[in-house]
Order: C-alpha cells, then structure tokens, then sequence
C-alpha cells in the first residue's frame, strides 16, 4: 500500500491513501520544513487486475434490500466518488479504500462462463439480478473489457430478469441487448444522477459521466423501450441536498418513470475519507456538513441498523424524505419496491456457449 498524500487529485475523488482497519502498519504525511514549494502530486495511473473467482453470483441476505442476487464484474471503481460505500471492500484485499479503490480495479475475466455454469445448475431457481450494486458496471474499463456486456448477453439468452444500476453512459453500447430484454419484460435502468451541476460532479464523482450526459442516457434509453428509473442518491446535507427536486425534474422531464433517494452513508473508512475530501473542497462548511450528518444518525458518523440506514433519522432526514414524497407526487414518479421483472420465461443457458437467440 503506498503512503497517504495530501492534496486533492485530479481525476481523482480520495484525498489520501489511507490505511484501512486491518493494515499492520500505518502511514502518515511527514513534513520535514525542507520543501520551499512542493511539488504536484504525481499522476495516477488506472491498473487493471485479473482475478480468478469461483462463482459470480452473490445471495443477498439484507431485508431493507429489494433483490435476492447481484452480480459485480468489478472491485473497485474509477469514478472514483468519495462518498462510495464500497470502498471498505478493498481493505480485505490489503489496499486501501482511497486512492487504491479507484486506481487498483480487479476484474473478473470468466465472469459470463460462470454466470452461465451457476444458471445452468440443477436446482437453481431464477430471480431479479442486480449489476452494479457494489461497483459501476459501466465504469471506463468496461469500454475496452466488455465483462458487463458478456454477462447481459447469457442473461439474455437464459431469458434471466437483471436490474442495472449504473452513472455511465457507456450502457447505451448494450442498447441492442438492453432493448431486446425490454420486450420480454427482463430488465429495469436505473440512473444515478447526484447533481445537475458540473463543477459539483467534478470533485464528487470525478470520472463518472457529466449530469447532462446521464439526461442523455435516460432518455434514450426510453426511446428504445426500456424502463429507467432515477437514483437521486446519495443526498448530502449542505452539499447536494438543495438540488432534490431539480434533479428530480430534470430526470422525469427525460423520460424516467421512478425514483428513489438515499441519504449519504459513511461506514468504516468513508467517513474519515469524506471528511478529508469535506475539507480539502469545503473547508467553510465541512464541520457544519458533518454535524448535519450525525443528527440524521443519532449523533454517529453512520449507523448501519437495517430499515433505517438508506433514509437516517431525525428533523434533516425527515425534511428530505417530505421533499422527495412531494415531488415525485407530483411529477408522477413512480417510489417504492423496484419494478416488477418477470422470470417466468426462465431457461437455463447452454454450457456449449452458444447463445441459442442467435
């Protein structure tokens, strides 16, 4: 693991590398009063990581969590937004949950040969998948790895129902598929979109798509067929949060049908990772952000109590969910459990390879 830096990067949404719970040792900026002017932090560069895995479904056993199966081609993710509640991940593989998470990406290179072994298996019974509930599955190496593309192409086949969560407009490569899984009422889009203004998206999610880029993806999406719903998540007090509605807006006005929010959470090493982030972009309000944090989580920087850690708790939290109930009531956005998908047109997929439809 390489020392913490100090100093945001561009392109980049960590501040440091900080260590993560169970490094052995830790690092710290030391300041020698030898530098008269220091140098800017030295590029980053994106490396890529095959891993070799075993299975490619993951069961789901939270019950505030509208799907039983996800998928996650990917650990880590370029995006690089501060506010991941994935980067703790990267602490099991002895790297760090900053910079590491967005730089240090594995991938999993037999990720459709699985998925097509696990479908295939006697016994299996099929229900809604979700890819991308840990890491984008549209981040920037999909363009070239193709792995989300490859596992869409054995669910369709199979005839499997998937939920794909994504804030890059890289899925409208896989319109062809995505369309064609519409028509048998096997797949659901849903579109983060955290802030409709540029410079925001900049430093909060540094690589993923710009906000009008994310409108474009909605509405063509729509245009072919498929169902799009809108994550305005997370919602950051005194960063984002005064945008609710705007975004809320702004995605209907595309074409999307549903809508959810979360508030921001920070587990494990985000929050210390936020904070930094909070006072290298926000030094003026960063204590007040985070005092408005902890009154939606009983005084904590999180807590991660089943039934209340997507909405917190508490006079802010509240005035965020009335906000949202109200607008999407008006702008007839569909809330609640995800859309429907159906399974009933489940087929287990041939472990020749060949995808039968074609």
């Amino acid at each position: 693991m390489s020392s913490a830096t100090t100093g945001p990067r561009k392109g980049r949404g960590a501040v440091s590398n900080a260590d993560s719970r169970f490094s052995a040792h830790s690092h710290a900026v030391f300041h020698d009063d030898w530098d008269i002017q220091e140098d800017p932090a030295p590029t980053l560069e994106t490396q890529l990581i095959p891993e070799r895995s075993k299975t490619i479904l993951t069961r789901n056993d939270s019950p505030d969590i509208p799907f039983e199966y996800s998928i996650n081609p990917y650990k880590g993710c370029e995006h690089g937004c501060i506010y991941c509640y994935a980067r703790p991940t990267h602490a099991y593989l002895s790297l760090s949950p900053g910079l590491d998470f967005e730089t240090k990406l594995f991938y999993k290179p037999e990720a459709a040969q699985l998925l097509r072994q696990e479908l295939a298996a006697p016994g299996y019974r099929p229900s809604a998948i979700n890819l991308g509930s840990s890491t984008d599955p549209y981040q920037p190496c999909e363009r070239e790895l193709k792995l989300t593309r490859s596992v869409l192409e054995v669910l369709l086949e199979a005839r499997h129902p998937v939920a794909l969560v994504t804030k890059g407009v890289l899925v409208l490569r896989d319109l062809d598929l995505l369309a064609e899984m519409a028509k048998l009422d096997l797949v659901a889009v849903y579109i983060s979109l955290t802030t409709l203004d540029p410079a925001l998206k900049r430093i909060l999610e540094p690589r993923a798509a710009s906000p009008g880029a994310r409108l474009r993806a909605i509405r063509e999406l729509r245009a072919a067929g498929v169902p799009v719903g809108i994550n305005a998540s997370p919602m950051i007090p005194r960063i984002n949060d005064h945008e609710l509605e705007r975004i809320l807006e702004a995605a209907s006005e595309a074409g999307a049908q549903r809508a959810s929010t979360i508030l921001v959470r920070l587990p494990r090493e985000v929050s210390p990772l936020f904070q930094e982030w909070l006072a290298s972009h926000y030094p003026d309000r960063a204590q007040h952000v985070m005092s408005l944090i902890r009154d939606t989580r009983g005084g904590a920087d999180y807590q991660a109590d089943w039934g209340s850690r997507f909405r917190g708790s508490g006079p802010v939290a509240e005035l965020l969910r009335r906000r949202f109930e109200l607008a999407c009531r008006r702008l007839g956005l569909a809330t609640g459990e995800r859309l429907s998908l159906s399974a009933a047109r489940f087929r287990p997929p041939s472990l020749g390879g060949q995808m039968g439809l074609f």
